[in-house]
């Protein structure tokens, strides 16, 4: 017999008791920001702060300040040139989406992907809130490639973010719900893209446009899992065409 706060215990009762309780799981940093974010959208955030990384070593071992990632040649071989992309740099739309020019850069744009991911991917899931991201980064991508400098080398995930704009505004549209908000976000994100040098406009607007598409395909096509399929998959090779074949 166990003494016990109230008279005794006995230990067979006691381990009887402990088979019905459940033990703290075990857990990882990396699976609690899962949980908390999204598994897509902490997958996201990790790429673009490995690239980050990379970047910033490859730099340092060329002699620039690690900080100045953008110094780096591999920096220079992944961003979206429009001249170069159309003399066969195929990678460059894509890779470009994953690269940010210094820490101040990648930290507003992961904070953004944080917010506003999280809540995508919550409200569309895992698949759909991919497939907004993609049409977000090939909409900005294909507004680059047919409007912008040819000679610009342009990166950055805010391409892709926009379209995360574009997709929370369409899903609100469709449950009826205070656009106001998010309209005045967008609003006095995209004047802030037209007040501050160095920023790419046109990727931006066309993110915006690009995942506001993605998503108004996947939300009001979700009762049918394969038109919706099928208009996603349109919707993507229309992009694809405007950045390699009319860009």
């Amino acid at each position: 017999m166990h003494p016990a706060a109230v008279g005794f215990q006995c230990p067979d009762d006691v381990r009887a008791a402990g088979d019905g309780v459940r033990r703290p799981a075990r857990t990882t940093g990396l699976r609690i920001a899962g949980g908390r974010l999204g598994v897509v959208t902490t997958g996201l955030i990790a790429v673009n702060v490995a690239m980050f990384l990379l970047t910033a070593v490859l730099a340092g071992i060329g002699g620039a300040n690690p900080l100045d990632n953008q110094n780096s040649e591999f920096f220079f071989d992944l961003t979206q040139i429009p001249v170069l992309v159309d003399l066969g740099d195929w990678w460059r739309p894509l890779t470009a989406a994953f690269l940010h020019y210094g820490i101040v850069h990648l930290a507003l744009n992961m904070l953004s992907l944080a917010i506003f991911g999280a809540e995508v991917e919550r409200l569309l899931g895992r698949v759909r809130f991919l497939a907004v991201y993609v049409g977000g980064l090939l909409g900005g991508a294909a507004a680059v490639q047919l409007f912008g400098d040819p000679a610009t080398a342009v990166a950055g995930a805010s391409t892709a973010i926009y379209g995360l704009f574009g997709a929370v505004a369409v899903v609100y549209l469709q449950r009826r719900l205070d656009l106001r908000g998010m309209l005045a976000l967008i609003a006095v994100n995209l004047v802030f893209s037209f007040a501050v040098p160095g920023i790419s406009v046109l990727g931006h607007v066309g993110g915006l446009v690009g995942g506001a598409a993605a998503a108004a395909v996947l939300v009001y096509a979700r009762r049918s899992v394969p038109l919706a399929a099928a208009g996603a998959a349109a919707l993507a090779a229309v992009l694809l065409a405007l950045v390699y074949v009319v860009g």
